[in-house]
């Protein structure tokens, strides 16, 4: 198949653009998540990254696809609700960037794809509080640069603007080791940088006419489960309702305003012409004939949110909580044995998720809306999970705060710290504060070779973190947990509680630790299961 030679392109060239650089990127998400620096199995930027983009397209699908302002719009939304991770945050960012640079317009141009992708960059710097050189920021600025210089020069066509980007983006991934030192030392480029311009190169290859073949795809994280108990007073949960309505001059302010009256858990999202719907409300009926009334609707979903608490209840038996108050816990955890003791301090809901199974914005914003309170607080525990989490807030009229905890333990240090008896912004202050009083220690086992400041590390060793921070390389369990202990602060402190993981015998740990017992006296050393993967031991010294 030969390229069409045209001077503007459609929303339907748009979608199958981004749908071809979406199956590029999915053809090749193993290698970027193989490109994380830390050599831990546990690389996700290429899941992340690709969760995020079928998501958008999922919406793409949704809307009319003759107006390239719609389909990139609906890009945007759908990026922004399946985007995983620090990457698919920083790509929903970009899409929404490219959205605002093609707005009004039906059709596009060579020279609108670079302000466009101009526009994507600008959306994603600003985005982050501190943006960092050598990553897939400097990969998307670089490229739009010599894009929108392209097209200034007179080759406005869209193709030849394509393929100014794509060049530039391959030699931008090429330089972030020269511009992020951990990349050089540990002799990867940026994943991140290197999904991007995988996706660019789709975007290409669908404008040359060269098919992408479908090659699998990733599966979604399983969803998390909801432990919370039904509150006095109400004699039922009635119905959540969701639909899409389709029609003309929308106004999604109206609609909110007239479904707020017959609901509440009420997110509205969309444009003039498309608008999706979730609202939780006693009669169902009323909110259909409403948006019937407005255009036509599909997708029309109507689930009992009574029958679906008391199934759960009778499968869930003496494992919620037994106290609910007006405040929501939600915690992002991996593990069972992990999960169960999340439950056991109290969380309200626990979403299944970690390394390489990070959540995105729309499962988070699910938990939220489920749970009955409408004060909620979310736990993380994940570096990589931070800032999907954050987006939660704007898309809900609940009130929802994130706690930075970006390990296990600094969760569990803050829902301990958690009080039913203090109000919201007192408990939001405790937890935060709690997260610095713990010091997490973590063990693995080197899936390659690297070098990290003055630590070299093989392929085999173990290797231990404290703090996210890369401090031990030795060739046994033992050595690496003995070095390990001694750079946290255990002299100083009194518990030591370790969660050993789904591939460790419990009688080995104990075994393991028991010279650790008799070394620090000072220390009252717990055992407990935590089924995590990835990471044999996950220690805490508090």
């Amino acid at each position: 198949m030969t390229m069409q030679k045209k001077d503007s392109w459609g929303g339907k060239h748009l979608r199958e653009m981004f749908r071809t650089g979406t199956k590029l990127l999915n053809n090749n998400a193993a290698a970027v998540n193989a490109l994380n620096v830390f050599p831990v199995p546990d690389g996700d930027t290429g899941t992340n990254m690709l969760l995020t983009m079928q998501s958008a397209m999922g919406e793409a699908n949704l809307c009319p696809d003759n107006d390239a302002s719609a389909v990139a719009k609906a890009m945007a939304k759908g990026a922004l609700l399946g985007a995983r991770g620090n990457s698919g945050v920083i790509l929903s960012q970009m899409l929404r960037g490219i959205a605002q640079g093609l707005e009004t317009k039906k059709s596009f141009t060579g020279t609108d794809m670079a302000k466009a992708l101009v526009k994507a960059s600008r959306a994603a710097y600003s985005a982050m509080s501190q943006p960092t050189e050598g990553t897939m920021l400097t990969v998307i600025r670089e490229a739009s640069e010599v894009a929108q210089a392209t097209s200034y020069a007179g080759f406005c066509n869209l193709q030849s603007v394509m393929e100014a980007a794509v060049n530039e983006a391959r030699e931008s991934v090429d330089r972030t080791p020269t511009l992020l030192p951990v990349l050089k030392e540990s002799g990867v480029v940026d994943a991140g940088g290197y999904g991007l311009a995988l996706i660019l190169e789709g975007l290409l290859l669908y404008l040359k006419g060269e098919e992408v073949p479908d090659d699998g795809s990733a599966s979604e994280p399983k969803q998390g489960v909801i432990f919370s108990q039904k509150k006095e007073g109400k004699p039922t949960y009635g119905y959540c309702t969701e639909f899409l309505i389709q029609g003309d001059a929308l106004d999604l302010d109206s609609i909110k305003s007239k479904l707020s009256e017959m609901g509440d858990s009420l997110l509205v999202v969309g444009d003039e012409t498309t608008a999706r719907v979730h609202v939780h409300t006693f009669d169902p009926g009323a909110a259909i004939s409403y948006g019937a009334s407005l255009g036509t609707l599909r997708q029309i979903k109507i689930d009992n949110m009574e029958d679906q608490h008391r199934e759960f209840i009778a499968t869930q038996t003496g494992k919620a909580p037994q106290y609910v108050g007006n405040v929501s816990t939600i915690a992002v955890v991996s593990g069972d044995g992990l999960a169960k003791v999340f439950i056991s301090l109290g969380a309200t809901y626990v979403i299944n998720g970690g390394e390489t199974m990070n959540p995105s914005v729309q499962e988070m914003l699910r938990a939220a809306e489920s749970v009955l309170t409408e004060e909620v607080i979310i736990l993380p525990n994940n570096p990589d999970i931070l800032p999907a989490a954050r987006q939660v807030a704007a898309l809900t009229n609940k009130k929802v705060v994130v706690i930075p905890s970006k390990t296990i333990p600094q969760g569990i240090a803050a829902l301990m710290a958690f009080n039913h008896e203090s109000d919201f912004d007192t408990n939001v202050r405790l937890m935060k504060n709690s997260i610095s009083t713990v010091c997490t220690g973590q063990i693995a086992v080197a899936v390659r070779s690297m070098r990290y400041k003055n630590l070299k590390v093989k392929k085999g060793q173990v290797i231990g973190f404290v703090d996210e921070e890369l401090a031990v390389a030795e060739y046994n369990m033992e050595d690496a947990l003995q070095k390990l202990i001694e750079k946290m602060p255990v002299q100083n402190s009194e518990i030591m509680t370790v969660y050993y993981g789904g591939n460790v015998d419990w009688a080995d740990a104990e075994k393991l630790f028991d010279p650790i017992r008799s070394r620090y006296s000072n220390l009252e050393i717990e055992v407990v299961f935590g089924g995590q993967p990835h990471y044999d031991y996950l220690i805490s010294v508090e």
